[in-house]
């Protein structure tokens, strides 16, 4: 390959992978360095002059004339100075070109390697700057392969870059082929010694954020906000939204025309339930609307210890808790308090409505 060649490699490189003409030739400029420190000793001071513009790379041997020699790799007699060239004098640098050709075998070898370890380096630098800023977006990829264990791997980005998908990270039930197009949170990125790892979730709450933020203009606006979100995947999420437009209603905003909005939403995810609820600042209220669908009679709060008490119908006791405790559970995660659910008839035997007489409640 001529130097031109090179050069022009090099602008292809920048393209297709990312990594710079300067950074590759930086890695040259110390390959060549060490190569001829390996042909003409350590101490040898080596000077390497690159110019694309002229697609030319040279690599000097540099000694410093003096009256008498004794550091023979960086010094050089005024006798033999004067030989190559009548007007140097004591002091000057006499530059002596080197050609690589006369490398020896493990000199080149050394060479080569420094320059491939830089490439590798650079290339794993180039993808890792690529995602490190991408953590909690949203991005659409293409599925390479599916592991025995479940594990999935996905095409995302630019130099074919695969993020991992684990079976913890994925929407329970649902299966993945290789060739599928699917949605996927940048979750994590990692610099690890094998290189870049992008960790991926379809599982995480801020995957149904990023959905929403897609889906409605208004919280891309932020006219309307997600002020709590919360979600165990393939069940069931809740999320509490506030408009900071009188005007519009938030949940009708994250809904849209006919549930068109949100419906494109459970789609994407199989099918998963999605509470939208409007916050509220009266935390009574807002933790009564934390259990929908659940219809609550009465809140009794206890702030210094976030605690709340809920009584609700009987026969919505089973929806206020929902299956395994879910429903109440997400709710306390919602509003960051601990609540119990009570049935109207279990209070009125535990003597409850008694102890509220002098405390706060909403009906």
């Amino acid at each position: 390959m001529t130097s031109k060649d090179f050069f022009l490699a090099l602008d292809e490189l920048e393209k297709e992978k990312g990594i710079s003409k300067e950074q590759v030739i930086s890695s040259l400029e110390t390959a060549l360095a060490i190569a001829c420190k390996k042909n003409f000793g350590e101490a040898s001071n080596v000077v390497v002059k690159t110019n694309p513009d002229k697609f030319t790379i040279r690599a000097y041997i540099c000694k410093v004339v003096v009256d008498e020699v004794e550091i023979p790799e960086k010094e050089i007699s005024i006798d033999d100075a004067r030989q190559i060239k009548k007007s140097y004098k004591v002091g000057d640098e006499v530059l002596s070109e080197i050609d690589p050709r006369t490398f020896g075998r493990i000199a080149a070898q050394n060479a080569r390697q420094v320059i491939m370890n830089s490439l590798h380096q650079a290339e794993k630098d180039v993808t890792f700057n690529q995602f490190a800023d991408k953590e909690n977006e949203l991005l659409i990829g293409v599925v390479t392969r599916v592991k025995d264990d479940g594990t999935i791997f996905v095409e995302i980005g630019k130099n074919q870059m695969e993020g991992v998908l684990t079976t913890q990270e994925q929407i329970p039930g649902e299966r993945y082929h290789a060739g599928d197009r699917i949605k996927v949170l940048v979750k994590r990125v990692r610099d690890s010694v094998g290189g870049t790892q992008v960790m991926l979730s379809r599982a995480s709450f801020m995957f149904i954020k990023r959905l929403f933020e897609n889906e409605v203009p208004e919280i891309r606006a932020d006219i309307v906000q997600i002020k709590s979100i919360v979600r165990e995947a393939g069940f069931r999420t809740k999320m509490a939204v506030y408009s900071t437009d009188p005007d519009i209603d938030a949940v009708g905003a994250c809904v849209g025309n006919k549930g068109v909005r949100v419906n494109a939403i459970v789609s994407e995810i199989g099918g998963e339930k999605i509470d939208i609820i409007p916050w509220s600042s009266d935390i009574l209220d807002y933790i009564a609307r934390a259990l929908s669908p659940a219809k609550v009679l009465i809140v009794q709060a206890d702030e210094d210890n976030k605690e709340a008490k809920v009584v609700v119908p009987d026969e919505k006791l089973s929806l206020a808790i929902g299956k395994e405790g879910q429903n109440a559970r997400l709710a306390a995660k919602l509003t960051g308090w601990k609540i119990d659910v009570k049935s109207y008839t279990a209070a009125m035997q535990s003597g409850m409505f008694d102890d509220m007489k002098n405390d706060d409640e909403v009906e």
